[in-house]
């Protein structure tokens, strides 16, 4: 299957994850809302709104390039009016703008902690919300959240309350979402990797140059978001999938092809649950 044609909504996706689900998309021709609040250059991280539309178009890909804060309701809500006007209609939303800080409660400021609610948990309902009018008629639509399984564990909450409410707080929107609109056809689902992905964010926040040789690449995320779209809206539904464990479902047998660097192990990501295991065959040992 392709997604030739389709539209997809994608928050966040001047850079990392979410430009690289626009990019695996753009080469099968889909047309790509980018939003995203960087419109120019930040010298600590790459990527705008505009050089992310460049990619896409060299990619064989549509795009529109939207400078969108999900903490605005007019902005997001007109966003996706702008849209649906350029390409006529709305097929795929990925909530993938999220803001981390890592500290323990009596650490954090309120007004980070409030980011990250706004952001992860009120952003992602909010751009749903103002979707789902225009999800109900596509003939396959489809919500996609990179956010993690709700495992209620202490251990994910002991050293960073703050975050992991609001990272959970997207899940929890996967779950309410999934019954609210498994009758009218929309699937909602929500994606998370296994190990660290190497991007900008994690290069900047969890140490440099060395947990990005311990990570895989954006691909392993977008191949298995571009795998999740061509599943039929009406019955994969509900779903909170690990990357690895899903792709090998679909058949993909070659991980290492994912490694940054195969001579260095890799960094399990948070949130991903005991009983979760590695496909089999597949390991987070480094490569001889």
């Amino acid at each position: 299957m392709s997604l030739k044609g389709k539209t997809l909504f994608i928050t966040g996706a001047s850079r990392g994850i979410g430009l690289a689900i626009a990019l695996r998309a753009a080469r099968d021709g889909a047309n790509i809302a980018v939003a995203a609040k960087t419109d120019t250059p930040n010298p600590k991280l790459p990527g705008t709104i505009h050089s992310a539309a460049e990619e896409i178009e060299k990619a064989g890909g549509h795009a529109l390039p939207l400078m969108v804060d999900v903490r605005d309701e007019a902005a997001v809500a007109g966003a996706i009016e702008a849209t649906v006007k350029q390409f006529g209609g709305l097929d795929i939303v990925v909530n993938n703008a999220s803001a981390i800080q890592l500290l323990p409660t009596t650490a954090l400021d309120m007004k980070r902690f409030d980011l990250m609610h706004q952001i992860n948990t009120r952003g992602t309902f909010m751009v749903s919300k103002y979707a789902i009018p225009h999800l109900e008629k596509s003939a396959n639509g489809h919500i996609l959240m990179l956010s993690p399984p709700l495992d209620m564990k202490e251990k994910w909450f002991a050293r960073h309350t703050g975050y992991t409410m609001a990272k959970f707080g997207m899940s929890m929107v996967v779950l309410g979402l999934a019954g609210e609109l498994r009758s009218k056809g929309i699937a909602v689902n929500a994606l998370w990797p296994r190990t660290t992905i190497a991007t900008s964010a994690i290069k900047n926040l969890l140490g440099g140059d060395a947990i990005m040789r311990m990570s895989r690449t954006t691909d392993i995320i977008s191949d298995a978001a571009h795998a999740i779209f061509e599943k039929p809206a009406r019955s994969f539904t509900g779903n909170f999938l690990i990357d690895d464990t899903f792709l090998a479902g679909e058949g993909v047998t070659d991980f290492d092809r994912y490694r940054a660097d195969p001579t260095q192990p890799l960094s399990p990501d948070f949130f991903v649950p005991e009983d979760s295991v590695p496909p089999k065959g597949v390991s987070l040992a480094a490569k001889g």
